[in-house]
């Protein structure tokens, strides 16, 4: 566990690095999203309450989560260490068991907010400004993630909204693409 934390976080990823991954996935999953059209929207449409995707989701997130919490340098607060183990996973079993409504929304803006923070990392003090391409997206991602784990329907919303007519949804994948085209040569070229 201690590896996996000290590669995300100690010390922060090379902003190249975390540019190409970002703009890879970002030119991958809008290019699928434009050439598969028919894969695509279906799995959009059944995402909100789709169990099958969203628990595993849980899962990785609460035991992210509880890679951090037992990491971390918690300095005085070191006796809450165990405690707070035991009701990280309490609560990833309770959320699994007990909240199943809309659970894959939550987990998906849960992980919007655990990815922020290494994306983040890399981008601090960093030069030139176009890393505030990643800083702009990683503080979008964490927003709509606030708001997907508190109001998950908002997501069910916003995907019938964006699958209501075709060009919306074209134009959402073309936007995406573009915009991790534009990602990946600045990581490649300049950061």
């Amino acid at each position: 566990m201690q590896a996996i934390y000290n590669l995300l976080y100690e010390p922060p990823l090379p902003l190249s690095l975390v540019g190409i991954v970002v703009g890879a996935w970002l030119i991958a999953s809008h290019a699928f999203a434009l050439i598969r059209p028919g894969i695509v929207q279906p799995f959009l449409r059944a995402f909100p309450r789709n169990e099958k995707v969203g628990i595993p989701l849980v899962l990785f997130c609460f035991a992210w989560g509880l890679m951090l919490w037992s990491c971390m340098d918690l300095g005085e607060f070191y006796t809450l260490e165990r405690p707070v183990q035991i009701v990280i996973i309490g609560v990833a079993v309770g959320v699994i068991v007990y909240v199943r409504e809309f659970i894959a929304v939550r987990a998906l803006g849960f992980l919007l907010i655990l990815v922020a923070a290494p994306i983040l990392d890399a981008a601090f003090l960093q030069e030139p400004r176009s890393r505030l391409l990643l800083v702009a997206l990683a503080y979008a991602g964490a927003v709509k993630g606030m708001f997907w784990v508190g109001m998950p329907y908002l997501l069910r919303d916003q995907i019938n909204w964006l699958l209501a007519r075709e060009t919306r949804y074209r134009i959402g994948a073309a936007i995406g693409l573009a915009y991790g085209i534009v990602v990946l040569v600045c990581a490649l070229v300049w950061w």
